[in-house]
């Protein structure tokens, strides 16, 4: 009888730990979910959108080794991409391939220029600020005139879509091959910043509850039901 027992709670924990290594080897190789904390990405995609995206497309990772298995693609031009940011290779960053490596890269008048040719903008991008910000100096760059910049073997030059409120490749840098992490695929929720909602504070403990009341009355009102399972563009 106790042996039985034993099996059974044995075969249970062998379930358990199955299904968690192929969560940790799903999350850190193939897909997994990132919050969009910014606007700088808007309104391709907004504060609050949950997204899912594709590593296994750029080389996926091993888990627990610092292995990366051979990649089935490389960014492209217009790819919305998560990658870790180049000031501490630890904050992840999401924005949009815009160059490639070996690519001239050039801002004149806010209007994006890639190998001296016209960058569309992406469908929906947008541009907050009615001034252009001119060159401080003949050599140096700004928002809006920046450039011309070749970017290096084995990186990539990013923007964010809201090109007027964007820390993005014209002021750290480009980012490099090994700081990519995926390709954003689809939102898969959309809930909608509410500044009227009260928030959790650790000295007192009934604002948890507050919030939670708070969430599950305006459900339907916060959930930005027309983005579920939008395709990232």
């Amino acid at each position: 009888m106790a042996k039985d027992f034993l099996d059974s709670v044995w075969d249970n924990v062998k379930s358990i730990l199955i299904a968690v290594v192929l969560a940790v080897i799903i999350k850190t190789s193939i897909v997994e979910a990132y919050k969009i904390p910014s606007s700088s990405m808007e309104d391709t995609l907004l504060i609050g959108d949950f997204l899912i995206a594709n590593k296994f497309i750029y080389g996926a990772r091993v888990p627990f080794f610092n292995w990366r298995l051979p990649a089935f693609d490389k960014p492209q031009q217009g790819d919305v991409v998560i990658f870790k940011w180049p000031g501490d290779g630890v904050t992840n960053y999401i924005k949009r391939c815009v160059a490639t490596e070996g690519q001239k890269v050039e801002v004149i008048e806010k209007v994006l220029y890639v190998d001296e040719k016209v960058y569309p903008n992406p469908p929906l991008s947008k541009f907050t600020d009615d001034r252009v910000i001119p060159r401080p100096a003949v050599r140096e760059s700004s928002r809006d005139n920046w450039g011309p910049y070749v970017v290096p073997k084995g990186c990539y030059f990013m923007m964010g879509d809201n090109r007027d409120n964007s820390s993005d490749s014209r002021y750290w840098g480009p980012v490099k091959d090994d700081l990519i992490l995926g390709e954003a695929m689809l939102i898969h929720w959309s809930w909608a910043p509410d500044p009227k909602a009260p928030e959790a504070v650790v000295k007192d403990p009934l604002s948890v509850p507050r919030l939670f009341v708070y969430n599950v009355v305006h459900f339907f009102d916060r959930v930005r039901w027309s983005r579920l399972l939008d395709v990232v563009h």
